[in-house]
């Protein structure tokens, strides 16, 4: 398959720029940067086969990895990205890994242990449903570690993304964005869907409350660690449509950027027989 159009503006847009302050504005969580659902959806069928044969390519040739990482506030469809977007992988090369409050066994170490543990191998990609971040947002605005904990981890996450990357992991982070309006339908939704229920959480509304002291924490997170190395995205997120074109868009073009290849063989394919 020859590859793709990528909407290469499409992107700038998106892409935090490092040193750039971050202001979240409801509004731009309704963008669609000129999109069409219909287009959308023709173009994300065409992507999620060029990832295919991209993840091919990087399994067999095993020298790079990709590390994804999805944050967003509750309802603005991590899982669904996942689904919708990730299907395109092998799951015999991509793991999915979420991450929930951490266990005692995990309290007992430093903050990224139990993350650079999940970074995934060379050769495959990592999907990370949460991440290293909650520990400069919910520990912050939960108070769950003095200020001067979390604000020296900033840092500490640029220096280990940075790691990551030199030592040939591809750092891509999303923001997924959606108003508080369409939370509140979203959540809404939940409850009214016995089929989705199962996943209400009554905290989900606790944390509605504190949606501002949530969105500066983001600000703070987008602004600070938004590097050359590991750049953010803040990715429209109140049309499911164009959230999942905008993130296998920057997907296929960042695999495809890298110089990958098949292995050399030491046979002569010609000179063999099968019999």
């Amino acid at each position: 398959m020859k590859d793709i159009a990528i909407d290469e503006s499409l992107l700038k847009k998106l892409r935090v720029k490092p040193g750039a302050k971050v202001r979240l504005d409801d509004a731009n969580a309704d963008r669609t940067h000129g999109w069409k659902k219909t287009d959308a959806e023709a173009m994300l069928e065409a992507t999620r086969k060029r990832l295919e044969e991209l993840q091919n390519e990087l399994y067999a040739d095993g020298r790079f990895a990709m590390l994804i990482v999805l944050q967003a506030t509750d309802g603005a469809g991590k899982d669904s990205t996942i689904k919708n977007v990730m299907t395109a992988f092998n799951p015999q090369g991509c793991t999915v890994t979420s991450f929930k409050g951490p266990s005692s066994e995990e309290l007992k170490h430093d903050y990224l242990w139990r993350i650079h543990k999940n970074v995934p191998p060379r050769g495959e990609i990592g999907v990370f449903n949460r991440s290293h971040y909650e520990d400069v947002l919910i520990v912050r605005v939960d108070n769950l570690v003095p200020k001067e904990v979390w604000k020296r981890r900033y840092e500490q996450i640029n220096d280990f993304e940075r790691m990551l990357t030199q030592e040939n992991v591809t750092v891509l982070k999303f923001f997924l964005q959606i108003s508080k309006d369409e939370q509140k339908k979203r959540l809404q939704e939940r409850l009214d869907d016995p089929t989705k229920q199962w996943k209400f959480n009554v905290d989900d509304v606790e944390k509605r409350k504190k949606w501002d002291d949530y969105q500066r924490a983001y600000e703070n997170a987008l602004t600070l660690c938004s590097t050359k190395h590991a750049p953010w995205y803040i990715i429209p997120a109140n049309h499911k449509w164009f959230r999942n074109l905008a993130i296998s868009q920057i997907l296929a073009a960042e695999l495809g950027k890298l110089p990958l290849r098949y292995p050399a063989i030491s046979i002569d394919p010609a000179k063999i027989r099968i019999r």
